[in-house]
Formats: structure tokens, sequence, C-alpha cells
């Protein structure tokens, strides 16, 4: 249901790419949203919610942190329109679709679509992660030096890493999700983000990795709880285990002083 559903939104996005979309500010710092963006999220509700009446809505684009219902209900849709909007008007093909269902805080299916690159990844809570349906499994590096970690430049500016700034080699790619697919993939070795996240960014993608093999956490060791009344997790790390420990122990030398940092 959740590819199927994907590969619908990735139709529309791949109409409007390079077009010249609409383009409005949201407002608030909360930066762009397209016409596309809408589409796609009116797309997704009427499909999904027609196949699962019973379930709430937890979108970027649909007024989120007021449609309360969505906390008592049994199982939850957490959905990215399109998450990298700023690349998708750039004209650059990273940006992604990001679906997830969610019961009782944790995703137990997800799926993260690229259309233009045509990458589908998806998960099932127990049953692994596969990318266009071959399985995928995540790297787990035994020297930290070796290894290379997604993540925007301030996250590892030097103020949030009490002990220095741990010997790995960063990347970046436009979309969260497809950071945290692409651990999942194998193609990186970790990723990690030090502001808050939304939900919607990151639920879908953090099964994928999870069901990969990764250890997903947030910034400063613990677990992501998904569809609370807030709607965010305190950033986020991603990685085998050994490159985890790494990560989160420089970010958090004293586990009992969270990080206060807000990198990207």
């Amino acid at each position: 249901m959740l590819a199927e559903a994907a590969r619908g939104a990735g139709r529309i996005a791949a109409r409007h790419f390079r077009q010249r979309p609409k383009i409005w500010d949201k407002g608030d710092g909360q930066g762009p949203v397209t016409e596309a963006d809408l589409e796609v999220n009116d797309f997704l509700l009427a499909r999904l919610q027609a196949a699962r009446p019973d379930y709430g809505w937890l979108s970027e684009e649909s007024d989120p942190l007021n449609a309360t219902a969505r906390l008592e209900t049994a199982a939850t849709f957490v959905i990215d329109p399109i998450d990298g909007t700023r690349a998708f008007i750039d004209g650059q093909p990273g940006f992604a679709h990001a679906l997830a269902v969610v019961r009782g805080g944790v995703p137990v299916a997800a799926a993260v679509f690229l259309p233009m690159l045509d990458l589908m990844y998806a998960a099932r809570l127990g049953g692994g992660a596969s990318l266009n349906g071959d399985p995928i499994r995540a790297t787990d590096p035994s020297d930290p030096g070796q290894a290379c970690v997604l993540a925007a430049r301030p996250a590892f500016e030097a103020r949030h890493w009490p002990q220095g700034v741990p010997p790995v080699r960063r990347q970046f790619r436009p979309s969260l999700a497809w950071r945290l697919a692409l651990v999942a993939q194998g193609r990186f070795d970790g990723m990690l983000t030090l502001r808050d996240v939304w939900d919607w960014d990151i639920a879908a993608s953090a099964l994928i990795a999870t069901e990969a093999g990764a250890l997903v956490t947030n910034r400063s060791g613990g677990g992501l709880r998904f569809n609370g009344a807030g709607a965010k997790n305190p950033g986020v790390v991603a990685a085998g285990q050994g490159l985890h420990k790494v990560l989160v122990g420089g970010l958090n030398p004293r586990p009992d002083l969270p990080v206060q940092g807000a990198g990207q």
C-alpha cells in the first residue's frame, strides 16, 4: 500500500519537476512549500485514508499539530509529501516521498521513494529492509577514520564535540529521509543531525535503517518515538553499533549531560 502510494506521489512530483512550480514561504522559519508538495499531500491523504479510514494522519502539509485526533488512533500515517523541497525547487533529483505507519510511537511499515532516481526503499517491522525489492544492510566499520557520515557542516563544528571532532569523512544529501535510507543501503556508514527533527522527516527511514541493522537514536543515544503531541525528536544519530558508539559518545562524554547544540 505505501509503496504504491509513493509511486503515485512520484508521478505528481515528476510532472512539476523543473517546470517552475508555484512557491510560497510558510513563514516562521519553516521554509518554502510548492504546489507540488500540496498536490502530493492531497493525493496521499485521499489515497491512504480511503484505504485505512480508521488511521490517524500526520503530515507536514496538513496543519499537523492541530490534528489531535491522531493521538487517539491505534495507527497513524506519518507523511512527508516531499522531503527535500529546496532540492526539488532547485531542480536537484535528491528529494523523496516519505511514508510511514506508526503504532504506539513505533513505525511498523515504511516507504521512501526518490522518483527522479527510481529508488524505492521499504521496510516492515521485523521483516527487514529493501531497495527496489532487494535486501539491504547497513555497514559497521571497525575504524572510524575510514567511515563516511552524512551530515550538514554545522553538525561537525568543534563546539558540539567536547573531546574533539571524530576523524570521519563528511558528505551531505538534501533529504533527511534519503540520508537515513543511504545508511540502510550501506552507501554511507552513518548520518547525524543535531537539530530537533519533525517526525515526518525521519519516521519512515528510521524504520528502514533499523531493519537494515543500523542503530538509530536521538542525539543523546535515547530511543526515538513518533506521533507524540509535539511531533519532534531531539536529533538523530544512525550507524552500525561501533560507529554509533563513537558518535554518540563524542557528543555526550557524560551520559547525564545531553547535547545542547543545534547543528543541522
